[in-house]
C-alpha cells in the first residue's frame, strides 16, 4: 500500500424514482446511496459491509460508473469519472473492474472459458491470435486453473471454479481497481477461504487495489485494511480493520460484530438482537437512521441527524460513540 489516493468519493447520492398510477408519475424516491464520502489508497483494501439493502453494491456500481450517480464525486486518479468522454471512460474501464457476486449467473454460458477472459483483450486491443491465447493460458494458471479449461463451457465447473475464472476475466487488462461485489457469498464455506487467499495472493503479486463488497464482518474481517460500515444508504462508521474490529464506536457495528460465531466449543458471544425491520429507504427516519432499532437510542438521535466526524483516527456518525479513553 502507498500513501497516493487511488480513489475518492466525495459526497455521492444515488436516488432512484419511485413511480405509480397508470401514467408512471413519481411518486416517491429510493435514496440507496445518501451522502457517502471515503477514498482508497494505491494498494489498498477498503471493506464494504451492511447489510441488504444498505447501498454497499450500488456504491460499487456508481464507483465504477455502471449507474450514473443523482450528485456527488468519483474521482480516480484525480478525474472525475462522471465527465469522461468516450475514449477516455473505455480507457477508465480497462483499469477499474468488477469481480460480480454470482459466479453462475456473470458467465455466458454459451461461450467457451478461453473466450470469457480472452474478450477484454480483444476489446482493448492489447492481444490477439496466439498472444492472446498464451494470455489467456497464463491468467487460468494465475487463479489456479490449467490450459486443458480454456475449451470448457462455464456449466462443466463449479461455484468455485467459476469464481476464479470471473476473477482471471477482471484481471486480463491488468486494472489497478477491481470491485469485489460479494464474490464469496454464493460459495460454500469451504470454498470461500480459498477464493480470499487467492485474492490476497494477487493482490500482493500484482499491486491491486480492491473495494470489497460483503454483507458480514466475519468475511470482510480477514482481507480489508479499513473497513467501512454502512446502514440505510448511509455510512456510520469507517476505521481501520483492527480497531474497528477490537473497538466497534458504532451500536450498529456491535450488532454485527455481535453475530460473528466463535469457532470454539463453550465459548459463546453476547449476540445484540435488533428490534424491528430495517425502515424503508423510500421514507428513512428522520435524525439517525439507525435510531428506530438502536439498543442505544437516546431522545435527540431521533431529531438530529449525527455528523460524520473524526475521532482518534477514524469515523463515525453517532452522537454517543462508545470512545475507549486513551485510545
Amino acid at each position: 500500500m502507498t500513501d497516493t489516493t487511488l480513489l475518492e468519493v466525495r459526497n455521492l447520492k444515488k436516488y432512484f424514482p419511485v413511480r405509480g398510477g397508470i401514467f408512471g408519475k413519481i411518486t416517491g424516491q429510493i435514496r440507496a446511496v445518501d451522502d457517502i464520502s471515503f477514498a482508497i489508497k494505491s494498494g489498498e483494501t477498503l471493506g464494504l459491509v451492511g447489510e441488504s439493502g444498505c447501498g454497499k453494491s450500488t456504491t460499487g456500481l456508481l464507483v465504477l460508473r455502471l449507474i450514473e450517480p443523482t450528485a456527488g464525486e468519483v474521482l480516480f486518479e484525480g478525474q472525475d469519472v462522471a465527465k469522461l468522454n468516450k475514449t477516455e471512460l473505455k480507457n477508465f474501464r480497462r483499469h477499474a473492474q468488477i469481480v460480480f457476486q454470482d459466479p453462475y449467473a456473470s458467465l455466458n454460458p454459451r461461450m467457451a472459458v478461453g473466450d470469457i477472459i480472452g474478450e477484454p483483450l480483444m476489446l482493448h486491443k492489447l492481444a490477439a491470435g496466439p498472444d492472446q491465447t498464451k494470455r489467456v493460458e497464463e491468467l487460468l494458471s494465475l487463479v489456479g486453473l490449467g490450459r486443458q479449461h480454456a475449451g470448457r463451457y462455464p456449466h462443466e465447473f463449479s461455484g468455485g471454479q467459476r469464481q476464479r475464472i470471473g476473477i482471471a476475466r477482471a484481471l486480463a487488462v491488468n486494472p489497478k481497481l477491481v470491485v469485489c461485489d460479494e464474490p464469496v457469498s454464493a460459495l460454500d464455506v469451504s470454498i470461500q477461504s480459498q477464493i480470499l487467499n487467492l485474492l490476497v495472493e494477487l493482490q500482493q503479486e500484482m499491486g491491486l487495489t480492491y473495494l470489497f463488497i460483503a454483507h458480514g464482518l466475519n468475511v470482510i474481517k480477514h482481507i480489508s485494511d479499513r473497513i467501512g460500515v454502512m446502514y440505510l444508504g448511509k455510512m456510520v462508521e469507517l476505521a481501520e480493520g483492527g480497531k474497528l474490529i477490537a473497538n466497534p464506536l458504532h451500536p450498529y457495528t456491535k450488532t454485527l460484530l455481535s453475530a460473528i460465531p466463535i469457532p470454539q466449543p463453550g465459548i459463546k458471544r453476547n449476540r445484540i438482537i435488533l428490534q424491528g425491520d430495517v425502515p424503508s429507504p423510500a421514507n428513512p427516519p428522520s435524525g439517525c437512521r439507525f435510531h428506530t432499532r438502536c439498543p442505544e437510542c437516546q431522545a435527540i438521535c431521533s431529531q438530529e441527524e449525527p455528523e460524520f466526524r473524526e475521532i482518534n483516527g477514524r469515523f463515525v456518525a453517532c452522537h454517543y460513540p462508545d470512545v475507549v479513553m486513551g485510545e
